[in-house]
């Protein structure tokens, strides 16, 4: 008996680990589909990842996942959207980086709150991106010593109308994909 619940506990943290590890993928390729819109700041599809690993594996883990993510920025692998590594965490990117971490958490805390309500997961979302901007519009203006007016115009305004849509489209998958698990 204690030797099939010492297995059943070895099993759910393998399957916990490999989620994390490949939500961290999932980051990692997100970051590839880059546009540049002329700013310091590339439109990527990394929020998307981010607010997708803080819904599907809840706050803590969603949190781990963008926390190993950055380590792996962190031990310098080319992995960041300019493909700079470590050197990433001191250029105008970086406020978003650390942003990501308390992204994910709140968007997963406020999606395990959200009792299955799709337009509660949209707001979790807009949370997320809410921290995102907050930490990584500070970031950019003190990295860049432009003005706050700057800072929207090269950190946010581009990107304000898609992050809306990503924070949209991750509640959505989250209903497909809570409502498939539900079918079968």
């Amino acid at each position: 008996m204690l030797r099939t619940q010492s297995l059943q506990q070895e099993n759910a943290l393998a399957q916990r680990v490999l989620r994390i590890a490949l939500f961290t993928g999932l980051l990692v390729l997100a970051t590839k589909a880059e546009i540049w819109f002329g700013g310091p700041v590339p439109f990527t599809l990394q929020v998307l990842a981010v607010l997708l690993a803080g819904m599907l594996l809840g706050a803590r883990d969603g949190a781990l996942s963008v926390l190993s993510y950055l380590g792996l920025i962190a031990v310098n692998l080319p992995v960041d959207s300019a493909g700079i590594g470590a050197a990433a965490f001191a250029g105008p990117t970086a406020g978003y980086l650390v942003g990501f971490v308390p992204a994910a958490y709140a968007a997963g805390w406020l999606t395990e709150q959200s009792q299955n309500r799709i337009w509660l997961r949209w707001l979790a979302g807009l949370v997320g991106i809410s921290v995102i901007y907050a930490i990584g519009l500070t970031w950019l203006k003190l990295v860049t010593g432009g003005s706050w007016s700057q800072a929207w115009q090269w950190g946010a305004y581009p990107f304000l109308g898609l992050d809306l849509l990503k924070a949209l489209l991750a509640a959505l998958l989250v209903e497909v994909m809570v409502r498939t698990s539900n079918d079968t």
